[in-house]
């Protein structure tokens, strides 16, 4: 592992998610305190959620200067969040930049940790995932991640795979965290662009009975 690339990861996925908490925030027209809580809830959500799981102290007790980078976006946004045309559509794409550095924080934290490769695979997910999750369930927006049939958990999972394949085949650490980030920012970016989605589950209409 590189000296200093998990953290360097975390550290762009705590101030990115955070930027995404704080939109949020101001669609649900909180304060000002509102605002840092969603931040800082969305910045560490996943990332706390991986170091518990992993049994390692959470990220922003480990390195309590994430929550002054989250704070610090949410009261940039506080002052800022009118300017933009679109709050949504700057929410999507910005939740696009975070999925696509927390997956490959999530998967460089538990290389770090020496663990396995489905193991590393899930915790790029959860990494990727959770933070938003809770952000979205918190201020009662419709979760981004389960939106009907857009790839979302599917480009977590696919970025995170495509880092453990890498890893399997002796592809440098650096370089697989890059196809990480790159496969899942492809993908999210096709799904808003080109409308790119899975087919969802259709009811069957019940049928007829026979005469």
């Amino acid at each position: 592992m590189i000296p200093g690339l998990a953290s360097a990861l975390d550290y762009g996925s705590v101030a990115v998610f955070a930027l995404t908490g704080a939109l949020v925030a101001s669609r649900s027209q909180l304060d000002i305190v509102g605002f840092v809580f969603i931040a800082c809830l969305t910045a560490v959500g996943g990332g706390t959620l991986r170091d518990v799981i992993l049994d390692r102290p959470p990220l922003w007790i480990a390195d309590p200067v994430l929550l002054a980078v989250a704070a610090g976006a949410a009261i940039l946004v506080f002052f800022t969040a009118h300017l933009l045309e679109s709050r949504y559509r700057t929410l999507e794409w910005l939740d696009a930049c975070a999925l696509a550095v927390a997956v490959p924080a999530g998967v460089a934290a538990a290389v770090e940790a020496g663990q396995s490769g489905p193991v590393v695979l899930v915790m790029g997910m959860i990494t990727g995932c959770m933070g938003g999750l809770l952000r979205d369930v918190v201020c009662n927006e419709v979760p981004l991640v389960l939106k009907q049939g857009e790839l979302y958990v599917t480009c977590a999972f696919a970025g995170a795979l495509a880092a453990v394949l890498g890893g399997w085949a002796g592809v440098p650490q650096g370089a697989a965290l890059i196809l990480c980030s790159l496969v899942t920012l492809i993908l999210r970016t096709g799904s808003l662009t080109l409308g790119w989605r899975l087919p969802v589950y259709r009811p069957r209409p019940p049928q007829q009975p026979k005469r």
